[in-house]
C-alpha cells in the first residue's frame, strides 16, 4: 500500500501582498481600458451616459415647486392612512366581541351594540375604552 504524500504549505507573506497588489492593478487597467474602448466605438449610446453622470453635479441645491403630481400623492396617502385607521378600529372592535372577559361588563355591550349598529368614531373610541 502507497504512503500517503505530505502536502508541505511554505507562507510568503510579501509574495502575497504583492500578488494581489498586482492584480488590482491588472483589474483596474482592465476596467479603464473597457471604458475608453466602449467611449471610442459607441459614443452616441455612451453620450447619454456621460450627460446623466454628470448632471447630478451641476444641479442647483434649490428644489422646484412642488408638482400636481406630489398633491395627488399626498391626498392618496392621506386616504391610505385613513384606510388603515378604520381597519385598526374595526378589527380591535372584533377583538373585543370575541373577548369572553368583555361579556361581563355592560358599558362594553353597550358600546359594542352602539357601534355595530351605527359606528362612529365616539363609539369606536369608547369600544377601545371600556373593552380592554
Amino acid at each position: 500500500m502507497p504512503r500517503p504524500r505530505d502536502l508541505k504549505i511554505t507562507l510568503k507573506p510579501v509574495q502575497l501582498i504583492l500578488c494581489v497588489a498586482f492584480g488590482l492593478w491588472l483589474g483596474a487597467v482592465a476596467i479603464a481600458l473597457s471604458l475608453w474602448l466602449a467611449l471610442r466605438l459607441w459614443p452616441e449610446q455612451a453620450q447619454p451616459l456621460v450627460e446623466a453622470v454628470a448632471a447630478p453635479v451641476v444641479q442647483p441645491a434649490i428644489a422646484p415647486a412642488p408638482a400636481p403630481a406630489d398633491d395627488a400623492q399626498a391626498q392618496m396617502f392621506e386616504h391610505y392612512k385613513d384606510i388603515l385607521h378604520k381597519q385598526e378600529l374595526q378589527q380591535a372592535a372584533e377583538a373585543a366581541q370575541g373577548n369572553p372577559r368583555n361579556l361581563n361588563s355592560p358599558k362594553c355591550q353597550f358600546w359594542l351594540q352602539q357601534n355595530r349598529t351605527a359606528p362612529t368614531d365616539k363609539s369606536q373610541a369608547n369600544v377601545l375604552e371600556f373593552c380592554y
